[in-house]
C-alpha cells in the first residue's frame, strides 16, 4: 500500500511537471495566433508598453523566483552564501553572451544582423532571435519544477505556478509583437504562426532538460537557479530595455515595466 501511495504521488508529481512546463508554451502559441486578428504590425507605442510589461515580468521573476530562493538554499555557508548564485548568475550572463556571438539573428525592428555573418534569410534569423529569447525562460520554469520535484523545502507548488504563468504572460504579449513581422516578410498567417509555435517550442525542452539535470546533480540547484536569472536578466538588458526605450522619448515602458515587475512580485507572493 505504500508502495502504491508513493508511485500516486510521484505521478501526481510528474504530471505537475509536465503542466508547469507546458502552462509559458501555452502563453506563446496563444500570442503567436494574434497575427490571425491583426492586419498590421503593432504600433510602436504599443510595442513599447508590451516590451517594457515583458522585462518587468522577467526581472521580477529572476529575482523573486531564482536568486533568492539559490541564496536561501546556500544559507549554511554562512556569510558566502551568496557565492553560488554569485558564480551561478555569471555563468548564465556569459552563456547567453556566447550564443549571441555564435548564432547568426535579427531582432525584431532591428535592421542589422547579430552574430556570425550567414546566408540565412531575415525570417529565419528573426526566429532564431526569439528562440534565444526562449532558451533561459524554460530552464528557469525547468529548474524550479526540479527543486518542487526533490522537495527542496524552499520552492512550492504555488512559487513554481507563479513563475510558469508570469512566464506565460509575458509570453503572450511578446509573441503577439513578433509574428506580425514574420506575416510582413512574406509568409502567410498559418505559417507565421506555426514558425513561432515552432521557436517556442525550445521552452518546454529545454525546461524538461534541465528538469533531468538538475535531478541529477542536486548540489547544483542553487547554481542553475541562478544561472538561469542571469541568462534572463541578459535577454532583458540586451533586448527587451532597447525596444521599450525606442522612438521617440516615452514613459510608456517604463510604467509598463513597473506593471510586469508588480504582478510578478504579486503572483509569487500570493501562490508561494
Amino acid at each position: 500500500m505504500f508502495l502504491c501511495e508513493k508511485k500516486g504521488r510521484s505521478e501526481l508529481r510528474m504530471k505537475t511537471i509536465i503542466m508547469g512546463l507546458m502552462i509559458p508554451f501555452i502563453g506563446t502559441a496563444a500570442g503567436a495566433a494574434c497575427v490571425f486578428f491583426l492586419k498590421k504590425e503593432l504600433k510602436l507605442s504599443v510595442q513599447r508598453a508590451l516590451s517594457g510589461f515583458a522585462a518587468g515580468v522577467m526581472v521580477a521573476a529572476s529575482i523573486w523566483s531564482l536568486i533568492v530562493p539559490a541564496i536561501e538554499q546556500s544559507a549554511d555557508k554562512g556569510r558566502f552564501a551568496f557565492l553560488p548564485a554569485f558564480i551561478g548568475f555569471w555563468i548564465g550572463v556569459l552563456f547567453l553572451l556566447l550564443l549571441d556571438h555564435v548564432i547568426p539573428h535579427l531582432h525584431v525592428g532591428a535592421d542589422q544582423t547579430e552574430g556570425p555573418k550567414s546566408r540565412l534569410t531575415r525570417t529565419i534569423m528573426l526566429v532564431l532571435a526569439v528562440t534565444l529569447h526562449n532558451i533561459p525562460e524554460g530552464m528557469a520554469v525547468g529548474v524550479v519544477y526540479a527543486g518542487l520535484m526533490n522537495d527542496s523545502g524552499l520552492i512550492t507548488a504555488g512559487g513554481a505556478l507563479a513563475l510558469a504563468l508570469g512566464i506565460a504572460i509575458q509570453n503572450f504579449p511578446e509573441w503577439a509583437i513578433i509574428s506580425m513581422p514574420l506575416f510582413a516578410e512574406g509568409k502567410s498567417k498559418p505559417k507565421s504562426f506555426w514558425l513561432g509555435v515552432l521557436s517556442g517550442a525550445v521552452e518546454p525542452v529545454f525546461g524538461g532538460v534541465t528538469v533531468i539535470l538538475a535531478a541529477l546533480v542536486l548540489p547544483a540547484m542553487p547554481y542553475m537557479l541562478s544561472f538561469a536569472a542571469g541568462a534572463m536578466l541578459y535577454v532583458v538588458v540586451e533586448e527587451l530595455i532597447p525596444e521599450m526605450s525606442a522612438g521617440e522619448h516615452s514613459h510608456t515602458g517604463v510604467v509598463a515595466f513597473a506593471i510586469g515587475f508588480s504582478l510578478m512580485m504579486a503572483l509569487d507572493v500570493a501562490l508561494g
